[in-house]
Parts: structure tokens; sequence; C-alpha cells
């Protein structure tokens, strides 16, 4: 179970997920310093604004908790490997929440200021190696799936 190199993959995309709840995804600088990210409300931002970080701290966890769970599915190789794909699809939402909600607040704060910058944050960067550790652990549920194949045939 733990010997196994996609126990690893799937250890670290976890740990990546929970932590990129603790860092903002967005950073806009107005008069004032905004911070956006998983439960992260401004004030008058917008439904969208405040769905997008309610969604980002519902799905960066979700994203862990099913990492974590995939790595004890060692025996069923194929729920495993459709774990894996959820992962992959929570991911991508969790991503979409964040993009979205972060441009919204952007439209929202040019409307109230004239000059907005802005720079992606630390959450995001968290996020972007998970795919490859998927992608990783998925090559290697499948590399387990050949070895098995093969010595039932001996």
């Amino acid at each position: 179970m733990l010997s196994r190199i996609q126990s690893l993959y799937l250890f670290l995309a976890a740990l990546l997920a929970f932590g990129s709840m603790a860092f903002p995804f967005w950073s806009f600088t107005t008069d004032t310093l905004i911070l956006f990210g998983d439960f992260m409300d401004v004030q008058g931002a917008g439904v969208i604004v405040t769905a997008g970080s309610v969604a980002g701290g519902i799905l960066s966890p979700l994203t862990g908790i099913v990492a974590l769970v995939t790595i004890f599915m060692f025996s069923k190789r194929k729920l495993q490997q459709t774990l894996i794909s959820l992962c992959v699809v929570l991911f991508v939402a969790d991503l979409l929440a964040g993009l979205a909600g972060g441009h919204f607040l952007k439209q929202y704060l040019e409307t109230q200021s004239t000059s907005v910058s802005f720079a992606p944050g630390s959450g995001l960067f968290m996020l972007l190696p998970e795919p490859v550790l998927f992608w990783l652990a998925s090559l290697g549920v499948k590399k387990d799936e050949k070895i098995a194949t093969a010595y039932k045939r001996l």
C-alpha cells in the first residue's frame, strides 16, 4: 500500500490540495490589498465571486480527501483508476471556480477603482502540479495492473 509509488504521488497531491486552502488564489491591489481564496469573502463583489470562493473551499479539501482514500484502494485497481479520474475532475472544477471568481472580482474592482493590479497567489501555484501527480499515479496503477495480470498467467 504505502510502498507503491502512486501512494506517494497521491499523498503529495492531497497535501497540495489541502495546502492551497491556506493561501490566496489571487491578490488584487487597488487602494488596498484584497486577497481572493477559499472562503474569503469580498463585501459587495457579487454572488459569482462568493460562489467561486465557497466552491474552491469545498472542492480543494474534497480533492485531498478523495486522493487519500484512493491510496487505500490498492487492491481494487479499477476503482483506484476511477477515483484518480474523479480527482482530476475535482481539480478542474476547483481551478475553474477560482479563475471565475477571480475574473469577476477583477471586474467588480475595476468599477470601484481606476487602477487595479492583480497577480496569481500561492494557492493557484499549489494547485498546478496536481494533474501531473494524478497522471503519474494513474501510470503507477496501470503498471501494477500489468504486473498482476502477468503474475496470473504464470
